[in-house]
Protein backbone atom coordinates (compact mmCIF):
# COMPACT_ATOMS: atom_id res chain seq x y z
CA UNK A 1 0.00 0.00 0.00
CA UNK A 2 1.19 3.79 -1.16
CA UNK A 3 2.96 5.57 2.21
CA UNK A 4 2.21 9.15 1.80
CA UNK A 5 3.96 11.92 3.78
CA UNK A 6 1.26 14.83 4.92
CA UNK A 7 0.84 18.03 6.48
CA UNK A 8 -2.59 17.00 8.17
CA UNK A 9 -5.06 20.22 10.12
CA UNK A 10 -5.75 19.18 13.51
CA UNK A 11 -9.38 19.96 13.65
CA UNK A 12 -9.52 19.60 17.43
CA UNK A 13 -8.11 17.39 20.66
CA UNK A 14 -10.70 16.30 22.65
CA UNK A 15 -9.15 15.27 26.39
CA UNK A 16 -11.12 11.97 27.09
CA UNK A 17 -9.24 10.84 30.10
CA UNK A 18 -6.69 12.22 32.65
CA UNK A 19 -3.36 10.18 30.54
CA UNK A 20 -5.39 10.15 27.13
CA UNK A 21 -6.51 12.39 24.58
CA UNK A 22 -7.99 12.21 20.88
CA UNK A 23 -6.95 13.82 18.00
CA UNK A 24 -9.22 14.50 15.46
CA UNK A 25 -7.04 15.15 11.80
CA UNK A 26 -8.56 16.42 8.56
CA UNK A 27 -7.11 17.52 5.18
CA UNK A 28 -8.14 19.42 2.04
CA UNK A 29 -8.00 16.24 -0.65
CA UNK A 30 -9.70 12.90 0.37
CA UNK A 31 -7.63 11.05 3.09
CA UNK A 32 -5.39 7.74 1.76
CA UNK A 33 -7.05 4.43 1.63
CA UNK A 34 -6.09 2.61 5.21
CA UNK A 35 -7.16 -0.65 7.04
CA UNK A 36 -7.68 -1.43 10.48
CA UNK A 37 -4.74 -2.17 12.22
CA UNK A 38 -2.39 -0.01 11.05
CA UNK A 39 -0.44 3.07 12.46
CA UNK A 40 0.63 6.51 11.23
CA UNK A 41 4.27 7.83 12.50
CA UNK A 42 3.87 11.36 13.73
CA UNK A 43 6.63 14.21 13.91
CA UNK A 44 6.48 16.20 17.19
CA UNK A 45 7.66 19.90 17.10
CA UNK A 46 8.89 22.04 19.44
CA UNK A 47 10.03 19.63 21.61
CA UNK A 48 13.86 19.95 22.19
CA UNK A 49 14.54 15.97 23.55
CA UNK A 50 11.99 14.16 20.47
CA UNK A 51 14.46 13.75 17.89
CA UNK A 52 12.27 10.28 16.37
CA UNK A 53 8.42 10.01 15.58
CA UNK A 54 5.79 8.45 17.52
CA UNK A 55 3.47 5.47 16.30
CA UNK A 56 0.05 5.87 16.78
CA UNK A 57 -2.13 3.69 16.15
CA UNK A 58 -5.14 4.22 13.69
CA UNK A 59 -7.93 4.68 15.75
CA UNK A 60 -10.79 5.53 13.20
CA UNK A 61 -10.96 7.05 9.28
CA UNK A 62 -14.66 8.71 8.79
CA UNK A 63 -14.69 9.34 5.24
CA UNK A 64 -17.70 11.42 5.14
CA UNK A 65 -16.03 14.36 7.32
CA UNK A 66 -12.85 13.29 6.02
CA UNK A 67 -11.44 12.82 9.37
CA UNK A 68 -8.42 10.30 10.51
CA UNK A 69 -8.60 9.87 14.81
CA UNK A 70 -5.64 9.23 17.06
CA UNK A 71 -6.06 8.12 20.24
CA UNK A 72 -2.75 9.47 22.04
CA UNK A 73 -1.62 8.10 25.25
CA UNK A 74 0.38 10.81 27.14
CA UNK A 75 3.27 9.03 28.62
CA UNK A 76 6.39 10.99 27.96
CA UNK A 77 7.18 14.22 26.51
CA UNK A 78 6.81 13.66 23.05
CA UNK A 79 3.25 12.71 23.78
CA UNK A 80 2.27 15.23 25.89
CA UNK A 81 3.49 17.87 23.31
CA UNK A 82 0.70 15.95 20.79
CA UNK A 83 -1.65 16.56 23.43
CA UNK A 84 -0.96 20.20 23.81
CA UNK A 85 -2.07 20.81 19.81
CA UNK A 86 -4.56 22.86 19.05
CA UNK A 87 -7.33 23.73 16.27
CA UNK A 88 -5.67 24.96 13.52
CA UNK A 89 -2.11 23.59 13.91
CA UNK A 90 -0.52 21.26 11.63
CA UNK A 91 0.89 17.75 12.01
CA UNK A 92 3.33 15.80 10.17
CA UNK A 93 1.85 12.19 9.56
CA UNK A 94 3.76 9.46 7.17
CA UNK A 95 0.97 7.21 6.80
CA UNK A 96 -0.37 4.32 6.63
CA UNK A 97 2.71 2.13 8.37
CA UNK A 98 2.25 -1.25 8.46
CA UNK A 99 0.19 -4.47 8.08
CA UNK A 100 -3.67 -4.14 9.46
CA UNK A 101 -6.30 -7.39 10.73
CA UNK A 102 -7.61 -9.77 8.67
CA UNK A 103 -10.68 -8.31 7.57
CA UNK A 104 -13.65 -10.03 8.39
CA UNK A 105 -16.00 -12.12 6.19
CA UNK A 106 -19.92 -12.92 6.09
CA UNK A 107 -20.89 -15.14 8.31
CA UNK A 108 -18.24 -14.85 10.60
CA UNK A 109 -17.95 -14.11 14.46
CA UNK A 110 -15.32 -11.96 15.35
CA UNK A 111 -14.42 -11.22 18.85
CA UNK A 112 -12.41 -7.95 19.83
CA UNK A 113 -10.47 -7.90 22.17
CA UNK A 114 -8.70 -4.71 23.75
CA UNK A 115 -7.64 -3.28 26.98
CA UNK A 116 -5.88 0.45 27.45
CA UNK A 117 -4.97 2.25 24.65
CA UNK A 118 -5.03 -0.98 22.83
CA UNK A 119 -8.85 -0.57 21.87
CA UNK A 120 -7.79 2.14 19.53
CA UNK A 121 -7.30 0.02 16.40
CA UNK A 122 -10.53 -2.13 16.99
CA UNK A 123 -12.69 0.67 16.73
CA UNK A 124 -12.10 1.53 13.36
CA UNK A 125 -11.61 -2.46 12.88
CA UNK A 126 -15.61 -2.78 14.35
CA UNK A 127 -16.75 0.38 12.02
CA UNK A 128 -15.12 -1.54 9.28
CA UNK A 129 -17.25 -4.86 9.70
CA UNK A 130 -20.36 -2.70 10.67
CA UNK A 131 -19.93 -1.38 6.97
CA UNK A 132 -20.42 -4.95 5.51
CA UNK A 133 -23.26 -5.64 7.06
CA UNK A 134 -21.09 -8.16 9.98
CA UNK A 135 -21.95 -7.47 13.83
CA UNK A 136 -18.82 -7.15 15.56
CA UNK A 137 -18.15 -7.81 19.60
CA UNK A 138 -16.12 -6.13 21.53
CA UNK A 139 -14.37 -7.10 24.76
CA UNK A 140 -13.05 -4.38 26.54
CA UNK A 141 -10.86 -4.74 29.44
CA UNK A 142 -9.66 -1.57 32.19
CA UNK A 143 -8.61 -1.20 35.89
CA UNK A 144 -11.38 1.11 36.67
CA UNK A 145 -14.75 2.52 35.11
CA UNK A 146 -13.17 5.65 34.53
CA UNK A 147 -10.65 4.36 32.35
CA UNK A 148 -12.18 2.51 29.77
CA UNK A 149 -12.03 4.78 26.66
CA UNK A 150 -14.59 5.89 24.16
CA UNK A 151 -17.24 3.54 25.41
CA UNK A 152 -20.44 5.38 23.90
CA UNK A 153 -18.71 5.27 20.79
CA UNK A 154 -17.75 1.99 20.63
CA UNK A 155 -21.52 0.93 21.49
CA UNK A 156 -22.42 2.22 17.76
CA UNK A 157 -20.89 -0.26 16.43
CA UNK A 158 -21.91 -3.57 17.98
CA UNK A 159 -22.00 -5.45 21.05
CA UNK A 160 -20.20 -4.31 23.86
CA UNK A 161 -18.94 -6.60 26.92
CA UNK A 162 -16.92 -4.90 29.62
CA UNK A 163 -14.43 -5.90 32.31
CA UNK A 164 -12.56 -3.77 35.01
CA UNK A 165 -10.08 -4.99 37.83
CA UNK A 166 -11.74 -3.24 40.44
CA UNK A 167 -15.96 -4.02 39.00
CA UNK A 168 -16.36 -0.66 38.83
CA UNK A 169 -18.25 -1.53 35.63
CA UNK A 170 -19.32 -5.02 33.40
CA UNK A 171 -17.78 -7.64 35.02
CA UNK A 172 -15.13 -8.02 37.85
CA UNK A 173 -11.58 -9.30 36.55
CA UNK A 174 -9.70 -9.78 33.51
CA UNK A 175 -11.16 -9.81 29.71
CA UNK A 176 -10.41 -13.95 29.78
CA UNK A 177 -12.56 -13.87 32.75
CA UNK A 178 -15.48 -12.85 31.09
CA UNK A 179 -18.42 -15.11 31.36
CA UNK A 180 -18.96 -14.21 27.24
CA UNK A 181 -15.93 -16.45 26.37
CA UNK A 182 -17.93 -19.50 27.89
CA UNK A 183 -21.03 -19.18 26.73
CA UNK A 184 -20.87 -18.15 23.09
CA UNK A 185 -18.28 -19.18 20.59
CA UNK A 186 -16.42 -17.28 18.03
CA UNK A 187 -14.41 -18.10 14.66
CA UNK A 188 -12.06 -15.57 15.00
CA UNK A 189 -10.51 -13.26 17.62
CA UNK A 190 -8.37 -9.84 17.27
CA UNK A 191 -6.45 -8.37 20.38
CA UNK A 192 -4.73 -5.36 21.29
CA UNK A 193 -3.39 -4.26 24.57
CA UNK A 194 -0.90 -4.87 27.13
CA UNK A 195 1.77 -8.31 26.20
CA UNK A 196 0.27 -9.99 29.08
CA UNK A 197 -3.32 -9.63 28.10
CA UNK A 198 -2.76 -10.10 24.71
CA UNK A 199 -0.64 -13.18 25.86
CA UNK A 200 -3.41 -14.12 27.85
CA UNK A 201 -6.10 -14.50 25.17
CA UNK A 202 -3.79 -16.21 23.18
CA UNK A 203 -3.40 -19.31 25.41
CA UNK A 204 -7.71 -18.85 25.76
CA UNK A 205 -7.33 -18.82 21.88
CA UNK A 206 -5.16 -21.88 21.28
CA UNK A 207 -6.83 -23.92 24.22
CA UNK A 208 -10.25 -23.41 22.17
CA UNK A 209 -9.14 -23.65 18.73
CA UNK A 210 -9.92 -20.20 17.69
CA UNK A 211 -8.31 -18.86 14.90
CA UNK A 212 -6.13 -15.21 16.83
CA UNK A 213 -4.49 -12.14 15.40
CA UNK A 214 -2.92 -9.60 17.87
CA UNK A 215 -1.48 -6.43 17.53
CA UNK A 216 2.00 -5.62 18.88
CA UNK A 217 3.33 -2.20 20.42
CA UNK A 218 6.95 -3.13 20.37
CA UNK A 219 9.32 -0.12 20.68
CA UNK A 220 9.13 1.47 16.90
CA UNK A 221 11.55 4.60 15.76
CA UNK A 222 11.33 4.43 11.80
CA UNK A 223 8.28 2.83 10.78
CA UNK A 224 9.94 1.13 7.49
CA UNK A 225 11.55 -1.41 9.13
CA UNK A 226 15.04 0.26 8.81
CA UNK A 227 16.16 0.65 12.58
CA UNK A 228 15.45 -2.75 13.56
CA UNK A 229 14.53 -1.47 16.85
CA UNK A 230 11.15 -3.09 16.97
CA UNK A 231 12.17 -6.53 16.00
CA UNK A 232 9.86 -9.84 17.60
CA UNK A 233 11.27 -13.45 17.24
CA UNK A 234 8.94 -15.43 14.66
CA UNK A 235 8.55 -18.80 13.39
CA UNK A 236 9.94 -17.14 10.25
CA UNK A 237 12.96 -15.49 12.32
CA UNK A 238 13.01 -12.19 13.38
CA UNK A 239 10.54 -9.78 11.86
CA UNK A 240 10.17 -5.89 11.97
CA UNK A 241 7.17 -5.47 13.93
CA UNK A 242 6.66 -2.25 12.05
CA UNK A 243 6.98 -3.69 8.49
CA UNK A 244 5.90 -7.10 8.94
CA UNK A 245 3.22 -6.49 11.27
CA UNK A 246 2.07 -5.12 13.73
CA UNK A 247 -0.65 -7.81 13.42
CA UNK A 248 0.75 -11.41 13.45
CA UNK A 249 -1.28 -14.19 13.42
CA UNK A 250 -0.54 -15.52 16.99
CA UNK A 251 0.70 -19.00 15.45
CA UNK A 252 3.55 -17.12 14.38
CA UNK A 253 4.57 -15.47 17.72
CA UNK A 254 7.45 -17.50 19.28
CA UNK A 255 5.01 -16.75 22.77
CA UNK A 256 4.71 -19.29 25.15
CA UNK A 257 1.05 -19.81 25.63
Amino acid sequence: MKKYLLDLTVKAVERIHERYVLIRLIDGKPLPEMVPGQFVEVRVDGSPSTFLRRPISINFVDREQNELWLLVATVGEGTRKLAELKAGDLLNCLLPLGNGFTAAKQGEKVLLIGGGVGVAPLLYMGAEMQSQGIEPTFLLGARTAKDLLLLDIFKRYGRVFVTTEDGSEGEKGFVTNHSILQNERFDRISTCGPTPMMKAVARFAKEKGIDCEASLENLMACGLGACLCCVEKTTEGNLCVCKDGPVFNIKKLLWQV
